[in-house]
């Protein structure tokens, strides 16, 4: 056990960069690039605010990526518990002191960048419950003694995030929570019960939604009840996708785009706009590059010694394909709008920063993988 953690800890700086999942490196820098390309699109293209914000924000979000790799894996395993209480820290700070727009307190300026908590906070569930799970033992795993805390630590952040409000990103926070205790063990049963107890508190949960949520809701139903109001981003998108064909109007040339047809194009539609100009093929190449980032997770988390990591890659790996799933059915019209961004594709910095954080951990999993965690 002592050689391999000493063969690891004797890494030069040179040694570690060669043990990047290459793979996984390029896999990002194209879709980065791919997102630079929407983005300017979305600006007419030219060169204005979203898409200079944009490539600013991947290229220091990539470099945080590149230094969080460098770190031993160890260190992310010892502070799991600490991250989580940051973020925690800073979803209470936001109830009391964070930005309001369009209904919503999501946000904390921080001068330099408006930081949403509840993205890190999408991260920050998984490390801790990886690190809770690397502890308990088989025996233990289905004990009500040891739910108890997981349980604390999914609902408490949910509370938080739901009522900033953001119903959507509540239910990713926890669909990550679900998955660690799922992969770590924890018996169907539980699960089962857990849902029986939403459905049966599901017409008290509608009653406390907002009447946008509930519009939201009708919407997706139905969109064509109200064509120029509620249903009209959905009806728009649902349109641009379906112009494009197989392979798409061309670059720059996105009628739905360019005459305005659809707003918020830049955010979480941002892969309407993509498919309108390359069409068929084009979304199919963005489906295969996330196909490939998440297959390339998985191989990480094979590889990796330590259950912590491996937990952690299985977790972040299942996430990541439901949050692109969500965000696809969305703009689809398959899902209710739940303002749910496409990984790295979408316009926005505390998103990018979460992935990027995220899948920064892995490659230190990848980096350090002989290391085991204690």
């Amino acid at each position: 056990m002592l050689q391999p953690r000493s063969i690891q800890s004797s890494l030069g700086i040179r040694d570690k960069i060669f043990s990047f999942d290459y793979v996984l490196v390029f896999s990002i820098l194209i879709l980065g690039l791919v997102s630079i390309l929407a983005m300017y699109s979305t600006d007419g293209g030219e060169f204005n605010y979203h898409t200079n914000s944009h490539i600013l924000r991947f290229c220091v979000f990539f470099c945080l990526f590149f230094f969080i790799s460098l770190i031993q894996v160890r260190f992310w395993h010892d502070q799991s518990y600490l991250i989580y209480i940051l973020f925690f820290i800073l979803l209470v700070c936001v109830k009391y002191f964070g930005l309001t727009f369009s209904g919503s307190k999501r946000w904390l300026d921080l001068y330099f960048m408006n930081l949403q908590p509840s993205e890190l906070m999408k991260v920050g569930l998984i490390l801790f419950l990886a690190k809770y799970y690397h502890r308990v033992s088989i025996e233990n795993m289905n004990s009500i003694r040891y739910l108890f805390t997981p349980i604390i630590a999914l609902v408490a952040p949910l509370l938080l995030v739901a009522t900033q409000p953001d119903l959507g990103t509540s239910i990713l926070i926890a669909a990550g929570g679900i998955v660690v205790a799922w992969l770590a063990g924890v018996r169907v049963k539980f699960f089962a019960y857990s849902a029986l107890l939403f459905i049966i508190l599901l017409p008290v949960v509608i009653s406390f939604l907002k009447p946008y949520q509930k519009s939201r809701i009708l919407t997706f139903l139905n969109p064509e009840r109200d064509p120029l109001g509620a249903g009209y981003q959905i009806i728009q998108s649902k349109i641009a996708i379906g112009s494009g064909g197989l392979f798409g109007k061309g670059f720059l040339n996105g009628s739905q785009s360019y005459l305005d047809y659809l707003p918020e194009k830049h955010t979480d539609f941002i892969f309407t706009l993509f498919s309108e100009e390359f069409g068929f093929f084009g979304s199919l190449f963005i489906l295969l590059l996330y196909a490939l980032i998440i297959s390339r997770i998985v191989k990480i988390g094979n590889l990796t010694r330590s259950t912590f990591g491996k937990l952690y890659c299985y977790s972040f790996a299942t996430a990541f394909f439901i949050y692109v799933v969500v965000n696809m059915m969305m703009v689809l019209g398959l899902l209710p709008i739940v303002g749910s961004p496409l990984p790295i594709m979408s316009y926005g910095g505390s998103s990018m920063m979460a992935i990027m954080f995220g899948l920064g951990i892995v490659m230190s999993c990848k980096v350090y993988k002989d290391e085991p965690v204690y």
